[in-house]
């Protein structure tokens, strides 16, 4: 965790360690895809990189986080290659606990009504959720992780909670340019439990800012090592001192559909009930801070 007195660039995508985009269809109950179907690493030097160091720099990533607990309200604006685009609005209160980062999140379904989720983050994955029609939050079937959580659109579980950032079995493979600066890239790959639910999601490909150990992108490697979603941070703003991702796009490199999320209004460096991250919690409505500032559309 970044200590509060510091005011440094390296909380510019923390903020969002929760939201990535990363939707693949559900084939539930399949067996794990062998390891033989893992996609090789792609070193981008000629010998393979120090894999002692690349663990450090992994385990230095999980650790940071922003100061303070915060709040955003967002859109989810879904752009489909042909068809009409739709967009729709959420809010996210955001903390990290001893075991990694935990989110509370609302999606508003326009017919459906609200669908509430707590998500937690880290080396023990879970999720609860609570929709109108629910009549307690429970824990969420881990069936339902790629499922598309509103309709028309490609965010699932999967997606908010991204998983894989702690996922134990990676390849380190070097330092490359993205978009003009350097970043380490990791291959990670999935445990059995997400390969039974996914056999065509073999492996994450995760990019970070050499300097600040950010998120900038991350792709779902399917079959021939092939990019089959890929995430990408586009926009930053700075609040209360602290910088925070604005704009995340989700480009699925199948049909070519995107989904941006972009934040509206948000709120830093907060100090929130602990209530608001109880699983119980999510039956009751909670309002956001008082104290938001508009990042503009």
């Amino acid at each position: 965790m970044v200590a509060s007195g510091q005011n440094t660039p390296a909380r510019k995508w923390r903020a969002f360690l929760l939201a990535g985009l990363a939707c693949l269809p559900v084939w539930a109950g399949a067996a794990p895809a062998s390891k033989s179907t893992r996609p090789p690493p792609q070193y981008v030097q000629l010998r393979a990189p120090d894999q002692a160091e690349g663990a450090r720099l992994l385990a230095e990533f999980r650790g940071l986080g922003p100061a303070g607990d915060y709040y955003l309200d967002f859109e989810l604006q879904v752009r489909p290659r042909r068809g009409a685009e739709q967009v729709f609005s959420g809010q996210l209160w955001g903390t990290r606990n001893a075991t990694g980062p935990l989110s509370r999140v609302v999606l508003h379904d326009p017919v459906a009504g609200p669908r509430r989720l707590l998500i937690q983050n880290g080396p023990d994955p879970a999720v609860w959720a609570w929709q109108a029609e629910s009549s307690a939050p429970g824990p969420a079937d881990p069936a339902q992780l790629f499922a598309p959580l509103l309709p028309g659109a490609d965010l699932t579980l999967f997606d908010l909670q991204m998983p894989y950032l702690y996922w134990e079995e990676f390849v380190f493979e070097g330092v490359t340019k993205l978009r003009g600066r350097p970043a380490h890239v990791f291959l990670l790959y999935p445990p059995d439990e997400v390969a039974a639910l996914q056999p065509e999601l073999h492996g994450v490909r995760v990019y970070l800012d050499t300097q600040f150990r950010a998120l900038v992108q991350s792709q779902i490697i399917g079959e021939d090592n092939r990019p089959r979603r890929t995430f990408s941070v586009l926009d930053l703003k700075k609040i209360d001192d602290q910088w925070m991702v604005k704009t995340i796009d989700l480009r699925d490199e199948t049909t070519r559909n995107k989904t941006r999320f972009q934040v509206v209004r948000a709120a830093m460096g907060l100090d929130l009930a602990p209530r608001v991250f109880e699983p119980a919690a999510l039956a009751d409505p909670i309002a956001p801070p008082e104290r938001r500032v508009w990042l503009g559309r």
